[in-house]
């Protein structure tokens, strides 16, 4: 089962240099996103999990914290130190907090 974390607590985290991971896909993404978050949607996690720290806690994000809480499952079932963000990314911006725009330049 995902460990999920409260948007206040993952604000913190991020405000620290979190790293945050954006399992949306492409146009979601480029609409609005977390400023620094990474990019690697939902269908490629199973592969790519490998690419991320095990000694450091991540931050998955979505759009509401549903695709979130199972790409946390799929990295943490790989040894990630994984949570999802409970309210996702429309949380986020209804909270009034940065939103950076644009095609992802850089993947997790």
């Amino acid at each position: 089962m995902a460990r999920e974390v409260t948007l206040e607590t993952f604000a913190a985290a991020w405000a620290d240099g979190g790293l945050v991971v954006d399992v949306r896909e492409a146009y979601e993404y480029a609409a609005g996103h977390v400023p620094g978050a990474r990019f690697m949607p939902l269908s490629t996690v199973l592969d790519r999990s490998a690419e991320l720290p095990a000694e450091r806690r991540v931050y998955v994000i979505c759009a509401s914290g549903n695709r979130s809480k199972t790409a946390t499952d799929w990295m943490r079932s790989r040894g990630v130190d994984a949570y999802s963000v409970a309210g996702g990314t429309r949380g986020w911006t209804q909270g009034g907090r940065p939103v950076a725009t644009g095609h992802h330049e850089r993947t997790a």
